[in-house]
């Protein structure tokens, strides 16, 4: 599998670590592509600066100039979630087909693989534990809401830039997962790539007491969904096998 991923060393490891671990097991190779020219460090700009950034990014017009054929891959995920979601209604499905068109390959978005995942599961209520500074959340609920589920409760991290996140620590992306509980919510949605997630998916989902979806997790899940596989991992998150509690 080919991961899409514009900032090295921000996490790669995490999709590497989950794909290996599963039955059967995949290679995921990192393919990494450049962001929009002049866009440095995401810390250094402001909120609309970056997601102006980021909207560039995961454009066609960016997409096109960037994103190479991937022969030798089964399949391919485009591993940056805000680059989906803040295109707009319909936008998720317009980026997927030129994605599929440019690699030539079977290709997910981790955005996507929300919206597949939260179907498959059959949620309508969710709480969202974002990093993301609240006028870009609200775009994901949208996304979240074109699947059929509603945004019952919610955090808004606002956490400056991909490299920053790469470095929380377990504990920390703990304490967000709980700082967001709701009683009303059936699953807690985790929406961001950069985030080591893979090797702690038990403690989170015990953390919200209910079963935690995250962007590692979802995006390898559809990854193989979309190769008409069904991986199973321990310690991986209720799409590998363990039993959901989605009531």
């Amino acid at each position: 599998m080919a991961l899409l991923y514009p900032t090295p060393d921000a996490a790669e490891d995490d999709f590497i670590d989950l794909a290996a671990r599963c039955d059967p097991p995949a290679e995921v190779v990192p393919v990494h592509f450049p962001w929009p020219d002049g866009v440095g460090d995401l810390s250094a700009l402001g909120t609309e600066q970056t997601y102006a950034a980021v909207r560039e990014l995961g454009s066609d017009a960016h997409l096109e100039r960037v994103i190479p054929a991937l022969d030798g891959f089964d399949a391919a995920i485009f591993a940056v979630t805000s680059a989906s979601f803040l295109h707009g209604e319909h936008g998720v499905g317009r980026q997927l087909r030129t994605l599929r068109r440019l690699t030539g390959r079977p290709t997910v978005s981790t955005t996507s693989a929300f919206q597949h995942a939260v179907r498959r599961l059959g949620l309508t209520r969710v709480a969202l534990a974002s990093v993301y500074h609240p006028s870009a959340s609200a775009h994901f609920v949208r996304r979240l809401a074109e699947a059929g589920a509603t945004t019952v409760g919610r955090v808004d991290a606002d956490a400056p830039s991909d490299r920053e996140l790469a470095g929380w620590t377990a504990d920390r992306i703990e304490a967000l997962v709980r700082s967001c509980r709701h009683d009303e919510a059936q699953a807690v949605v985790l929406p961001e790539t950069a985030l080591h997630t893979a090797a702690i998916a038990d403690r989170l989902d015990e953390a919200a007491g209910r079963p935690v979806l995250t962007a590692t997790q979802v995006s390898v899940w559809a990854a193989y969904d979309v190769l008409g596989q069904r991986p199973r991992a321990t310690n991986a998150g209720v799409l590998f096998g363990r039993p959901a509690a989605c009531g």
